[in-house]
């Protein structure tokens, strides 16, 4: 299908979604949010596909909410659904659920709802220089889209109190350090070459493995005591693994 506001890829079994306002950093708008809504069904739906990569055109991953709609709109208590309506919340859940690996690759700028979507997916890669930041307490909103509850589970609840609190600007090498991204990389050149490689590393398993392990770390973040979670893992089954025994059949040769 087309789009006006992302642009998708797809090779050596990896999907690539790309928000594509340039000119606006990639700011969201519902409509861009709609349409990575229907990419990632789209990339999800492909059997072909064994990984999703989410990255922004241009100099910045995402700026965050458009600030001009903002600008225009009228607020109760900070929210900003009357504007989005479900549409965030079914973005996130989107990246969040989907049964493939998303992965974040994130460059320039990442700020307050950018940050939000890309902590719900599955990790996040960054170059060094890129500047993230919470920035819902300098213009006077609260979080409604996961930022209290991810940002905490990245990086230690004392950190996410302060990063919210004074909306303090920090760098791709902080978020590596803190275990918000898993890695940052010199430069985009650098982050581009990373990211393919180890989402293609990733489409080279087994597709129906890689979906059970999604599965699977879902129900660790239900913090079940860890006896019933062990049952749990135990009891799930997985039909979609059907390749055992002809990547068993490759073994020593």
């Amino acid at each position: 299908m087309s789009y006006q506001y992302i642009k998708t890829e797809s090779a050596n079994g990896v999907t690539t979604i790309m928000l594509d306002r340039p000119d606006a950093l990639n700011a969201f708008t519902p409509a861009l949010l709609k349409e990575l809504i229907a990419a990632v069904d789209a990339a999800s739906a492909d059997k072909a596909c064994s990984c999703i990569v989410l990255e922004g055109a241009g100099r910045a991953f995402s700026a965050g909410v458009d600030l001009k709609l903002l600008q225009s709109a009228t607020f109760e208590a900070g929210k900003v659904d009357n504007i989005f309506g479900d549409t965030a919340f079914a973005a996130a859940d989107r990246l969040r659920l989907a049964p493939l690996p998303v992965i974040a690759k994130v460059h320039g700028f990442c700020f307050t709802g950018a940050l939000e979507l890309a902590l719900h997916c599955d990790f996040i890669l960054t170059s060094a220089g890129t500047k993230f930041g919470d920035t819902h307490a300098e213009w006077g909103l609260r979080p409604s889209w996961g930022m209290s509850q991810n940002l905490a589970r990245a990086v230690g609840v004392r950190r996410a109190r302060e990063l919210s609190f004074t909306a303090t600007t920090f760098t791709g090498e902080d978020a590596a350090r803190w275990g918000l991204a898993n890695a940052a990389f010199a430069d985009k050149d650098q982050l581009d070459r990373e990211t393919q490689a180890c989402a293609e590393a990733i489409a080279s398993k087994s597709r129906g493995a890689v979906c059970a392990y999604k599965d699977l770390y879902r129900l660790h973040e239900e913090n079940r005591p860890l006896e019933d979670a062990l049952d749990e893992e135990v009891a799930r089954e997985y039909p979609e693994i059907t390749d055992t025994h002809d990547r068993l059949k490759g073994f020593g040769r």
